[in-house]
């Protein structure tokens, strides 16, 4: 099987790494990631002028590419650089508008694949611990449209996206598939409070509380009640993204580890030339390769007609880098000794993502236990 990318692929990644390398500085970086909005404004316009974002969808809708080593490639160009920028919002909103949307609403995508438009996925509850069918969040019929009560937490940009896609329960109990509608809502319809805060790996995330917003019959994504299905199938493009994202992020703090043994001298001589640290440097090789194997066996899965063969590679993706990411963090560290975890050195903020990787949509023991429950 060949493994490597095409041309177009190949000119894409490049032009992407040579920006990143040489406008994307790791003071740049958290200067925009640990700031007031999360994130470059600039930069996100330029990703999208360069076709990060365009690749990550279909030509038919507008797009580069949309295949699942498109989104590969992107991510993990993004992770390697620690890119802070949403694109991950523009993947979820935008592959559902492809996927389900009318005419109307699939003419949104032009400005998220632009980058003119923040998107932002709100799902996730304070209560739902990754399950995507457990939604208390209502949608209640009112005259010709919708009211939306309910909370959604730890949305990502979700204070500054100018379009939310929201689940809802429009029938059934809590924690029923069957009865989960989405929605998509303006970030600045009436009803919608926000509270905005920073996360510790960058970035930007928001508590969103939504108090009896009023939305048109138009709002509705796909058929009434039957949301799940759609939520399932775009998450699976979310779990490849972080996975990706994950081995770019690893990737660079395998490499970064790998120099300040050469370098790093004690007793005269550098520390790469204990043993101790060689079998330690071997294994983080060994681990990343295995969470690439994954993330390679995912892109070639995404689009795999059959349900259970697609969300088990998605799943044993997302375990791979979840498990070994937090290693290669760990180890990395470890290994710097104390200046791995200052603020000034890279490896410290790429700790940090590695580890809040596996916390975004659903951590190393919620997908090892789908993945079973897929194999029952």
């Amino acid at each position: 099987m060949n493994f490597e990318h095409n041309e177009d692929r190949r000119m894409l990644a490049d032009a992407l790494n040579r920006y990143l390398s040489e406008q994307y500085p790791a003071e740049y970086r958290n200067q925009a990631a640990y700031g007031e909005a999360g994130y470059s404004a600039e930069t996100y316009a330029k990703l999208a002028e360069i076709g990060a974002i365009g690749a990550l969808f279909k030509e038919a809708d507008g797009g580069l590419g949309g295949a699942g080593p498109d989104i590969h490639l992107v991510f993990e160009a993004l992770g390697n650089h620690l890119v802070a920028e949403p694109l991950l919002g523009a993947l979820l909103v935008g592959r559902a508008l492809a996927e389900a949307g009318t005419p109307a609403q699939k003419a949104r995508l032009e400005d998220i694949v632009a980058g003119t438009a923040l998107a932002a996925l709100a799902h996730d509850e304070p209560a739902n611990h990754y399950e995507l069918g457990r939604v208390a969040t209502t949608a209640k019929r009112n005259g010709d449209g919708w009211r939306i009560d309910g909370a959604k937490a730890v949305v990502p940009f979700g204070d500054q996206a100018q379009l939310l896609l929201v689940s809802a329960r429009t029938a059934g109990a809590v924690d029923d598939e069957a009865g989960i509608s989405l929605f998509l809502v303006p970030g600045d319809a009436a009803g919608i409070g926000a509270r905005g805060y920073g996360r510790i790996d960058g970035g930007h995330a928001a508590e969103l509380r939504f108090a009896g917003v009023q939305v048109g019959a138009d709002a509705l994504l796909g058929a009434e009640g039957q949301g799940c299905a759609l939520l399932e199938r775009i998450v699976g493009y979310g779990l490849l993204a972080l996975a990706a994202e994950s081995l770019g992020a690893m990737d660079k703090a395998k490499g970064d580890t790998l120099e300040y043994l050469r370098t790093r001298k004690q007793f005269g001589v550098p520390i790469g030339s204990f043993q101790a640290l060689q079998h330690r440097m071997a294994d983080m090789l060994l681990e990343v390769e295995q969470a690439r194997s994954a993330v390679i066996n995912a892109a070639a899965a995404i689009d795999e007609t059959d349900r259970v063969t697609r969300e088990k590679a998605l799943s044993a993706a997302k375990y791979s880098v979840g498990k070994i990411g937090t290693l290669i963090a760990e180890e990395a560290i470890q290994m710097h000794g104390g200046i791995g975890v200052t603020w000034e050195l890279p490896l410290a903020h790429y700790a940090k993502r590695l580890v809040m990787i596996d916390h975004q949509l659903g951590d190393m023991d919620h997908h090892l236990a789908r993945w079973m429950a897929l194999s029952a």
